[in-house]
């Protein structure tokens, strides 16, 4: 059974075995009840993730030729297939589940804010991104790569870069490397006010990252809470700690 590949999806088909074994092993490292792939394709990864010991599998796949042939090839998957937009999902399973999946590009940044929505249920997450956008997550502070998505995904998870993947591991190969980075829960998130005034707190920082802090922020302080020093420095140089103390000062945060 053929099938075409979809440019408009974004599709870039893992062929790589090598890279399909790293992510098994890495998943094989922990104990795993539910295991959800998002954007099986061609199945390259699944055939070597379903077969994982686990009480459950589910894969959410967009494309229904790729399901069909998914159904062909693995005919065990037979009504463990969904065909939807992962974004538009509902939450698969009612109890906690590992998530892992060769992302979209061009939705791999919705795709971090799907699993932080999701964080009670998402104990874990094991993700292949565009390099960049891999590396950007993962970054620590004062770095050009630190950004909203390295402050809002480690203030819930520790995130590791595990390996890079080369072009080659893919048909047709993207022009950029990729990353495989893991996600795994925090036992204790910091104390905020609130996630949306963490948030909010964040994005509005970042939002004129080259300035201090005391520019973009403002509008949710008193004049005399920006003489504090802590608003002299620039978003990059703040900790999710920081962000999430700070969230208890603000006012006017809609």
């Amino acid at each position: 059974m053929q099938y075409t590949l979809k440019k408009s999806l974004g599709q870039h088909f893992l062929t790589d075995k090598t890279v399909c074994e790293r992510i098994q092993g890495v998943l094989l490292q922990n104990a795993i009840e539910r295991l959800v792939e998002v954007g099986p394709g061609a199945g390259a990864l699944t055939e070597y993730i379903y077969k994982i010991p686990t009480q459950s599998f589910k894969a959410i796949e967009l494309d229904t030729e790729k399901v069909n042939y998914l159904h062909h090839t693995f005919p065990e998957l037979q009504g463990k297939i969904i065909n939807e937009d992962f974004l538009e999902t509902q939450i698969p399973y009612e109890d906690s589940f590992t998530l892992v999946g060769n992302f979209p590009y061009n939705i791999s940044t919705q795709i971090v804010f799907k699993v932080l929505e999701w964080k009670t249920q998402v104990p874990m997450m094991v993700g292949m991104f565009q390099k960049e956008v891999a590396e950007r997550i993962a970054a620590k502070p004062h770095s050009k790569a630190y950004g909203i998505l390295s402050v809002l995904a480690q203030a819930f998870y520790d995130v590791t870069y595990l390996f890079d993947v080369p072009p080659s591991a893919f048909n047709p190969p993207p022009k950029v490397d990729s990353g495989v980075i893991m996600f795994k829960r925090k036992e204790i998130f910091p104390a905020m006010a609130s996630e949306k005034s963490f948030y909010h707190i964040v994005k509005m920082a970042f939002g004129q990252r080259r300035k201090m802090l005391r520019n973009p922020l403002k509008p949710y302080f008193t004049t005399e809470q920006l003489a504090d020093p802590i608003f002299t420095k620039r978003a990059e140089n703040l900790t999710y700690e920081d962000y999430a103390a700070l969230t208890f000062k603000m006012h006017n945060d809609n």
